[in-house]
């Protein structure tokens, strides 16, 4: 995250436990449904330009496990790569050491599984310490959640995408979540 005058921050990106109270109880994950990890996968195939090598993350709940080891499992059946997998506790001390992680390798995109509090951090380590592209990052219905581009900030997750239970979309525009039926 840089500053007005172009100088990297040097504040912490955490949220501090206050900030995250004032959001209230956040959604726990769910279980993907057959047509949100199908919406996933197309939104990854139907891309230009071609998205081959992934980076997987999920928070370490076993909704987020199952969901993360289930899309992995398809997308290697479809010819894809997965260069990576990283979880993450809901709470951490620092989240440098996952957020690195994740963007080693260049993946062509990032696929997330996860709660909105974990990711809420993890995103904003991504966005403050690394070269992590919100606009090449799907997931799951869990973080369309419009409090996480209000947690966060929204430009950190801006171009973010995802999908819905039904097999919609969703996408963050400047803050916003708009939510798009299945086709």
């Amino acid at each position: 995250m840089s500053s007005h005058d172009g100088r990297r921050e040097t504040r912490s990106p955490l949220i501090s436990p206050r900030d995250l109270a004032q959001y209230g109880a956040l959604p726990s994950p769910t279980p993907p449904t057959e047509a949100e990890l199908a919406a996933v996968l197309d939104m990854l195939t139907s891309n230009r330009p071609r998205i081959e090598a992934v980076a997987v993350g999920h928070s370490r709940d076993e909704v987020c496990r199952a969901a993360a080891e289930a899309f992995t499992s398809a997308w290697r059946a479809r010819g894809g790569t997965v260069l990576t997998t990283v979880h993450w506790p809901e709470k951490a001390a620092s989240w440098l050491r996952p957020a690195t992680r994740l963007t080693a390798g260049e993946p062509d995109a990032w696929v997330i599984a996860a709660s909105v509090p974990g990711f809420a951090q993890l995103a904003r380590r991504l966005g403050h310490s690394t070269d992590w592209d919100p606009g090449r990052t799907y997931a799951f219905a869990t973080l369309s959640d419009s409090r996480l581009p209000a947690l966060v900030g929204p430009r950190t997750v801006h171009g973010m995408r995802g999908a819905t239970a039904d097999g919609g979309t969703w996408e963050v525009r400047h803050g916003w979540v708009t939510f798009h039926p299945p086709v």
